[in-house]
């Protein structure tokens, strides 16, 4: 199982971007997903979630009202719009594939990674 994310880059404070998180076979599609971040010199930290089915969604305190993440199983891929962007966002940015069909701010309860895609915010 392959997850891949896309849709990093640069971006000024107060923009938006959204990221991508397709995967390569349909192994998720009865799982719970989730993106997490890690900035230099921090640990990996939870960002959002959504259950296998997309009717519930959970979100770090930070982020609340500016990201948003959802999931279209037709296409096998996960998104996180982020808007308002703050310089803090800046990380590599991380999808993962939970061990059941809901999301947990845990980082134990997930079994499959992709690779990470960078965003950075200016001032």
């Amino acid at each position: 199982v392959q997850l891949q994310a896309s849709g990093g880059g640069l971006v000024q404070a107060g923009g938006s971007l959204r990221l991508s998180c397709t995967e390569s076979r349909r192994t998720s599609s009865n799982n719970g997903m989730a993106w997490f971040r890690q900035a230099p010199g921090k640990e990996r930290e939870f960002v959002a979630g959504i259950s296998w089915r997309g009717g519930t969604t959970i979100y770090a305190d930070s982020v609340k009202g500016r990201f948003t993440i959802s999931r279209d199983s037709a296409k096998n891929t996960v998104y996180l719009q982020m808007n308002s962007l703050e310089p803090e966002d800046t990380a590599v940015y991380s999808c993962a594939a939970a061990r059941s069909a809901v999301a947990s701010r845990d980082v134990r309860d997930y079994r499959y990674w992709g690779q990470g895609t960078l965003v950075t915010v200016s001032s």
